[in-house]
């Protein structure tokens, strides 16, 4: 029997959304006594508007956060009101399709949300918070020690530590009673090993590693969070992913665009921090390909086996990477005349152990490409007595894509129809939005944020596997901070340096030529 007032709605329209949405039957909400607060750090900020609050937003509007328990404070430095705040994102809550859908909850969610104003660094805005909480928690009749903290850090990680001082000695919960205190922290988690490690002692003596979320959205995407599936529940795939099978694995991540204002930002950091380090490597993308079977599904024993995985990868040797940075990066002018800094990266890894020694794991990724995309390329070896001459069509590839137009294709060799016996590559192909047209796939914080909530930490990155990606990775780093290792010049929508792919060939990728995958039509 259905309620009234906004929890019988809130009951209504999470049973509307079951019909026809698998995210919504995966996560059930889950039942906790005592209020949940959820406090956006830099909530002004481009972080916050553009992804945190419409993750809470869609939520909310599935049904996961009950507005009878759940209240959202946003803090930061801008001397802004709660209602300027509310205005400054609603923009990004819906889009102009289904506006007029979503109006009446877009509007009771903004009155879900409060605004603290004061600084990163001193007690007095952080008192302020613990009383607008305190009083969200006394409304709710919460006894205690039973409420829920939830506080996101979509903040630059320089000031992660003393934001975490400032939470940890005015805003976590007085005792302990069925509540707690959980901080998510966004990438990057440092520049090196050991601002890494640096970063991770400063929280670490503040906060238990259970409280910690150390969030990557790459995570949350619906085809990585497949891998564990795909690889364990279906016995095809059980004999063949291995070294006797498998010629070589790529994971690919391009940018059809550049920089784009962001410059400064990026020469700090570079391709392989920003985006090889960050969502190829440390997001576990390649873990999940790598790993051994964990006991269970229990986060803990997941997260066992992908650092085992990252601690079996051997040093990187300088003649397996080459470096590019595309025509005209140099121009912005928040950007060194001289910078060596990376815009294109290709290094090959290789694991140590059984199962994988002799087969190079291909991390490539790239800003101003031909196209945009990030796929997972598995390649099986050729053929033993190719009787049908075909092995220059291309070998067998399993393909993840990731993005755009979310897939999963097989690339066979088959009979070309006709008369005569020709061969000709062709795919099984599960594309998503052909299998799954009444699915609407979450987005990445979505699902990340309801993790949190759940205390759910399988998809985030533990301090030892952090740890052990930042040892991979420093000592070239560090060589191509001190110019040691050079960026090869490339044409913006090109492939890259010609030499990325002289490397690939060197490995053993062998290129499709003429076969070019088209997403399926509805």
């Amino acid at each position: 029997m259905m309620g009234s007032g906004p929890s019988g709605e809130w009951h209504m329209e999470k049973r509307s959304t079951l019909k026809n949405d698998s995210f919504v039957k995966e996560y059930n909400p889950v039942s906790e006594t005592g209020s949940l607060a959820i406090i956006v750090l830099g909530a002004s900020g481009d972080l916050a508007k553009k992804k945190t609050f419409p993750a809470l937003f869609h939520l909310y509007h599935q049904g996961f956060l009950n507005p009878d328990e759940v209240h959202i404070f946003g803090y930061a430095r801008s001397k802004i009101s709660d209602e300027e705040l509310r205005e400054k994102i609603r923009g990004y809550l819906v889009d102009e399709r289904n506006a007029s859908d979503k109006a009446e909850a877009l509007s009771k969610f903004l009155k879900l949300i409060k605004y603290v104003s004061g600084p990163y660094d001193s007690e007095e805005g952080f008192k302020r918070l613990d009383e607008a909480i305190s009083e969200h928690e006394i409304s709710k009749k919460t006894s205690e020690g039973s409420s829920r903290r939830l506080f996101y850090l979509a903040l630059p990680p320089s000031v992660y530590p003393p934001v975490s001082k400032m939470i940890k000695a005015w805003c976590t919960n007085k005792s302990d009673l069925g509540g707690w205190t959980r901080i998510v922290v966004e990438k990057p988690f440092g520049k090196d090993l050991e601002s890494a490690e640096q970063l991770s002692s400063q929280i670490g003596a503040l906060f238990d590693e259970p409280q910690i979320y150390r969030i990557d959205h790459y995570l949350g995407k619906e085809l990585v969070q497949n891998m564990l599936v795909l690889r364990f529940a279906n016995r095809l795939f059980l004999p063949l992913w291995n070294r006797d099978n498998i010629a070589n694995v790529q994971i690919v991540f391009r940018e059809d665009f550049g920089t784009e204002g962001r410059g400064g930002y990026f020469d700090e950091y570079g391709i392989i921090r920003d985006i090889i380090q960050n969502h190829l490597l440390q997001a576990s993308v390649l873990c999940l390909v790598a790993m051994e079977k964990p006991i269970s599904l229990k986060p803990e024993h997941i997260r066992d086996e992908k650092v085992k995985v990252l601690q079996s990868v051997i040093p990187i040797k300088d003649e397996e990477v080459v470096l590019g940075q595309y025509e005209g990066y140099r121009d912005d002018p928040t950007v060194p005349n001289d910078s060596n800094t990376p815009t294109f990266a290709t290094t090959i890894l290789r694991i140590d152990n059984e199962r994988w020694e002799g087969v190079p794991f291909i991390l490539k990724a790239g800003k101003a490409m031909s196209s945009k995309k990030a796929d997972i390329r598995i390649q099986f070896k050729d053929v033993p007595g190719d009787i049908f001459k075909c092995q220059n069509q291309g070998r067998n590839e399993f393909v993840i894509r990731l993005q755009p137009s979310e897939a999963m294709y097989m690339k066979l060799t088959v009979k070309q129809p006709g008369l005569e016996m020709q061969t000709v590559q062709s795919e099984l192909d599960l594309s998503y939005k052909q299998r799954y047209q009444d699915v609407s796939i979450p987005e990445a914080y979505e699902r990340l944020i309801l993790d949190t909530i759940k205390g759910d930490q399988q998809h985030f990155v533990r301090r030892d596997e952090l740890k052990a990606a930042w040892e991979i990775f420093t000592p070239l780093l560090h060589r191509i901070d001190k110019g040691e290792v050079k960026s090869i010049p490339y044409k913006q929508g090109s492939r890259g340096p010609a030499e990325a792919d002289q490397l690939l060939k060197k490995a053993g990728y062998t290129q499709t030529h003429g076969y070019i995958w088209i997403p399926p039509t509805l």
